[in-house]
């Protein structure tokens, strides 16, 4: 696994910005550590600020950012619509780091975090096709081989079928999936031995 120096040895254009962002996060209660390839810090199991390098900016990613009140009006959500709590802080140079009002903000995050704010994901409700509905009308065995599923492999199989804009489609899908429902196996079991 790299390390966050690595890490920014990596991002060599960015290299004063994420040197100047990593010293103000370093000074704070944050652990710091590496997940999905960047540094990221947290307190105690949760984490609360992620750095991020690209093309045309740097990024302090606020993981429960939506609690913070952002007086300088410095945050955006990273994809509207999609992300509830994650908000980012873009900076286009090392020049445009105010260490002072990051300190502010990053302080705030850690605060929050202390009084447990937290915005959790929502999850979907499951919702099967009417073809497998009626499938286990007809097979018993094929509704309990479903139930005993995970929620994720019954998601992948309940998606699968009613992604299909065709009745016959959704029936052709729905036919070739029970052998593997029966089976106790997952839609993508075949993809994660490889």
């Amino acid at each position: 696994m790299p390390t966050v120096d690595q890490f920014i040895e990596k991002k060599s254009e960015w290299k004063e910005a994420l040197t100047k962002l990593r010293k103000i996060l370093q000074e704070t209660d944050l652990e710091e550590s590496i997940k999905w390839g960047a540094p990221v810090y947290s307190f105690g199991t949760k984490n609360v600020v992620g750095l991020g390098a690209f093309k045309s900016y740097v990024g302090l990613w606020f993981f429960q950012g939506v609690f913070l009140k952002d007086d300088a009006k410095v945050l955006e959500n990273a994809q509207e619509g999609k992300t509830k709590a994650l908000r980012q802080w873009r900076f286009a140079s090392a020049n445009e780091i105010d260490v002072d009002l990051v300190k502010a903000y990053v302080h705030e995050a850690i605060e929050n975090q202390k009084a447990g704010k937290e915005l959790k994901p929502q999850k979907k409700k499951l919702e099967i096709p009417m073809e497998l509905t009626s499938m286990f009308k007809q097979d018993k065995d094929l509704k309990s081989a479903f139930e005993s599923l995970t929620p994720g492999k019954q998601k992948d199989y309940a998606e699968h079928i009613s992604s299909a804009k065709q009745e016959k489609t959704r029936l052709s899908r729905l036919e070739k999936v029970i052998p593997m429902i029966k089976e106790g196996k997952g839609l993508y079991d075949k993809y994660k031995d490889c």
